[in-house]
């Protein structure tokens, strides 16, 4: 907290708001070097009877420790770390003209509360967006590992899905489960977890590789279909094209209930709340059954009805990408739980020494 008030008034406040730290004022902490500034910003709760000058030093003092800054202000004297600051907040109705100018963000209602309400609903449509780019880059995936894999292993002439097929697929079965991972619920305790890094990467290498490989999986799953409807059982080409945009689709939809959390199993109570993408996922599902069904639609996208064996061997199949996720899940949720308790032990440890 950093204000003109006086440091004893300054300190009674913060331990009121329960804000932690010693209070100094701005002389002093003006007097500090930049190496000892860095090293003692952890321990500072209060600067009080600060300058404009104090408060853009903070605010650089914070970022050089790699912290993400945000500044609130209402006067003429805030404007430069408000500008300074990575996300500048000004008061909309006590706020004067120059503190607006230099802010990224404006409380229309003066009240601080706002600006949770703000984050959460930040990070909801970040974490939504994750969601979305998460399944768009698995199902490109996929695909490119199905026509590659057709190609190299010669399954159906190297053509495993016709070009309706595959606009049908990417129009109707993917637009929906999009739409349900983009505007569904966020994931719960999205306000528990620590900001994210200054330059995190949208995509970094070990979520990339991961894509990879659950685009593989979806690949083998549907190829796996069609040389068996061709080669293994006999049946027609028409049959192996229907039953691997079949397999393909239904995978889709279990690719997409297990990507809408990175951690939690798809079996648990969350994915019933997701009202919006099982919705979703209920009208990819009727795309993937009508593309079948009506003689119409056959003649359209030059598939076949299938009967019951063909629809079980489908699902079984399809359902080996969610089995799979489910697997790693186990392995990230015990890595995740083991790093969060790391750091307790280490402080345990350090108080006994």
């Amino acid at each position: 907290m950093i204000t003109g008030d006086h440091a004893v008034t300054a300190a009674a406040i913060a331990k009121q708001l329960g804000i932690p730290g010693h209070a100094m004022t701005g002389a002093d902490f003006a007097a500090l070097s930049d190496e000892e500034a860095l090293r003692q910003i952890g321990e500072i709760g209060v600067i009080a009877r600060v300058t404009p000058e104090h408060k853009v030093r903070l605010v650089e003092v914070l970022k050089h420790a790699g912290k993400i800054v945000a500044m609130t202000g209402d006067g003429v004297n805030d404007a430069p770390a408000l500008k300074s600051a990575d996300i500048g907040v000004a008061m909309g109705i006590t706020g004067t003209d120059v503190a607006k100018e230099a802010a990224v963000m404006i409380l229309t209602d003066d009240n601080f509360a706002t600006i949770i309400r703000a984050v959460e609903n930040g990070r909801a449509l970040y974490d939504n967006l994750m969601k979305y780019i998460r399944f768009q880059m698995g199902s490109l995936f996929a695909f490119i590992i199905t026509f590659l894999g057709a190609a190299l292993f010669d399954i159906l002439s190297g053509v495993p899905f016709l070009p309706l097929q595959v606009l049908w697929i990417n129009f109707t079965v993917d637009v929906f489960l999009s739409i349900g991972l983009g505007m569904g619920n966020p994931t719960p305790g999205l306000m528990e977890r620590a900001p994210r890094k200054a330059g995190e990467r949208i995509l970094p290498a070990r979520l990339f590789t991961r894509l990879i490989l659950t685009g593989l999986v979806l690949a083998v799953c549907t190829l796996g279909v069609m040389q068996y409807a061709v080669a293994g059982a006999g049946w027609s080409p028409t049959i192996a094209h229907t039953m691997g945009m079949t397999t393909f689709s239904l995978a889709s939809i279990f690719f997409a209930l297990e990507t809408n959390d990175e951690l939690r199993s798809v079996f648990s109570h969350e994915t019933l709340e997701s009202h919006r993408l099982l919705q979703m996922c209920g009208w990819s599902l009727l795309a993937t059954f009508l593309v079948t069904a009506p003689d119409f639609m056959n003649k359209i996208f030059q598939t076949t009805n299938l009967n019951v064996g063909q629809w079980v061997i489908c699902i079984v199949v399809g359902s080996l990408v969610m089995w799979v996720m489910e697997i790693v899940k186990i392995f990230r949720r015990r890595a995740t739980t083991s790093s969060a308790a790391r750091p307790t032990t280490e402080v345990v440890a350090e108080q006994a020494a």
